[in-house]
């Protein structure tokens, strides 16, 4: 085909983008080929043909949105399968970041992340990304780890099914490394003992924490008012023994390095106990 596709009508170059969106759906069995035919309004004959040329010659991939032109790399029409059936079949609950890693490590299959995240969307199997709102700014991160970790819990449906666990994790606030990660029944001020005293015998002894008003970490006079500093829990005693500072976060936003990474922890432990086929807690080990 001579000339670029930046000097097609934007009209043409929609369709074309909603015609390659059509024979995902194909690949991807969603569709049949005969209906990806009469959606498109060809002929099962030419659908035929048009399955041959891919089969011959490779799909041609997604079109960059913003120039309007095809992808120079072309992908055998049985690895286009083999990826959308295996997202379909094994991997339907991972992100999109999360599967592509899979499809490099477990499969051998090299696709940039950005085709695999688009023949996903175009095929239908993963959502498209609504527009992002304004940028807040982040906080500074601290300059050195061990000066200030994060401690938090989920409360999450981590094996998939009706039961409850919470997460606690403890991370550095410098370069977001994961020191400690437990699921147990119930957070409270044993179970976070428990993995402040894993993080200080490993680690040594770190300058601050970070952490919610819960109970175990403050006693709070006033409902969602501010704690009383003076009166300490037993957390906060054996802290102040350590000459660890404690910070309470006074909103969600405050506390937004641990919410982010309980988001990417949600992304994916819960896949990753599904395909090992984990089902007991931890606490029942």
């Amino acid at each position: 085909m001579r000339g670029s596709m930046e000097s097609y009508p934007k009209a043409a170059v929609e369709r074309a983008m909603k015609v390659q969106e059509v024979i995902l759906r194909a690949m991807a069995k969603k569709i049949t080929w005969g209906q990806a035919a009469e959606i498109i309004g060809i002929s099962g004959r030419q659908m035929r043909r048009w399955r041959e040329r891919y089969e011959e010659h490779g799909y041609d991939g997604l079109m960059e949105r913003r120039r309007g032109k095809p992808s120079s790399k072309r992908v055998p029409l049985a690895q286009v399968e083999q990826v959308l059936g295996l997202y379909r079949e094994k991997y339907f609950d991972l992100n999109v970041r999360h599967f592509h890693e899979k499809l490099s490590e477990e499969h051998r299959i090299g696709l940039s992340y950005t085709w695999v995240k688009k023949a996903l969307q175009g095929a239908g199997l993963v959502a498209r990304e609504p527009k992002r709102g304004v940028h807040r700014k982040r906080r500074e991160r601290r300059p050195l780890p061990g000066m200030l970790l994060h401690i938090d819990g989920s409360h999450h449906h981590w094996f998939q099914d009706e039961r409850w666990y919470d997460l606690i994790v403890i991370l550095d606030d410098a370069t977001s490394e994961i020191y400690y990660a437990q699921l147990v029944e119930e957070e409270s001020t044993l179970t976070v003992m428990a993995g402040l005293r894993e993080v200080v015998q490993r680690k040594g002894v770190f300058c601050a924490l970070y952490s919610d008003r819960g109970s175990h970490f403050w006693l709070t006079p006033k409902a969602a008012g501010k704690v009383d500093a003076h009166r300490l829990t037993q957390v906060g005693r054996a802290l102040r023994e350590l000459g660890i500072q404690m910070i309470p976060a006074y909103s969600p936003q405050a506390r937004g390095r641990s919410e982010r990474s309980f988001s990417t922890w949600q992304g994916r432990l819960p896949q990753e106990l599904r395909l090992r086929g984990e089902h007991n807690p931890a606490g029942d080990q």
